[in-house]
Formats: structure tokens, C-alpha cells, sequence
């Protein structure tokens, strides 16, 4: 089983929605986690676009915070960070990982406008997420990560 913790700011959206992608895609042969480079607070309206287009309920989640993972001795092949690239060179440096992965997705928590609006937003970046860790599935289940490395990532 090969151990992937995604990151963000607060694991309040982006992390979240990749631990639900991975987990429901990855043909058991993945255990995600996320956490937040520093613990906030579950976004609303991605709980909302998971359940009504994906079916998933992450209502339950708690945020948790990357330090907190480092504390328990948690170890990951991947650490895959999901905010901006000068908010990942924040994430902690974890032990033992194989690869960390940077893929940078717009911050749900930013948006603004009508509440339709602002779902419509979030859909358009959980389509991103969902696509991306389907990739990545992909590509750590055929070995070729290294051989194939999308142009839109980069090695942390």
C-alpha cells in the first residue's frame, strides 16, 4: 500500500478533495491523507460539490495539520503539495518520502460572488484535482512517474 499525504495551507479544500480522489481511485492500492500546513477550517462548499457531483462525504473530515503527521512518526512515499509553489516551500520536510510532488491548484477559500458562483468555481478546480490524482494513479501504478513527469508539476 503506498502512502500518499497531500498538503495545502489549511486542509480546508484542495488536500481535501485529492485524499477523496485518491482514495476512491486508487484501486486500493493507495491510503491518502491531508493536512494543512497549518490546521483550519472545513470549506463549506466543497463539502457541498463533493456530495452532490462526486458522491462523497467528507462532512465528517477534521483538518489536521502536516506537523502533526511529523509528530505521530506517520511515514509516506509521496508528498504531494496542492497550493501555490511559494506556500509549498513552506511544507515540512518529511522523512523517508520518494517523491514530492508540487501541483498548484487555484485556493477555493478565495472565491468570491454569488453562492452559485462560487460553486460553479469549486467545481471547475475539483474537476482539476479529481484529473490530476487520476494521473498520478496512473502513473505510479504503470512506473513511469519519472519516465513521464507531467510539464504542469514539479519535483519539491
Amino acid at each position: 500500500m503506498k502512502k500518499v499525504l497531500f498538503v495545502c495551507v489549511h486542509n480546508s479544500a484542495r488536500s481535501q478533495m485529492a485524499e477523496a480522489f485518491l482514495n476512491k481511485y486508487g484501486d486500493g492500492e493507495f491510503e491518502a491523507y491531508s493536512a494543512g500546513i497549518e490546521a483550519g477550517k472545513l470549506n463549506p462548499y466543497v463539502v457541498k460539490v463533493l456530495q452532490e457531483d462526486e458522491g462523497i462525504d467528507i462532512s465528517n473530515n477534521k483538518t489536521k495539520s502536516a506537523i502533526d503527521f511529523i509528530k505521530q512518526g506517520k511515514l509516506f512515499e509521496y508528498i504531494v503539495t496542492v497550493c501555490d509553489e511559494s506556500t509549498a516551500q513552506r511544507c515540512p520536510i518529511f522523512p523517508g518520502i520518494r517523491e514530492r510532488i508540487m501541483m498548484s491548484f487555484d485556493d477555493p477559500s478565495g472565491f468570491t460572488g454569488s453562492e452559485e458562483e462560487i460553486l460553479n468555481k469549486v467545481r471547475v478546480v475539483k474537476e482539476k484535482i479529481k484529473l490530476e490524482v487520476q494521473r498520478f494513479i496512473e502513473l505510479v501504478q504503470s512506473e513511469q512517474l519519472k519516465s513521464n513527469f507531467p510539464t504542469n508539476w514539479k519535483l519539491g
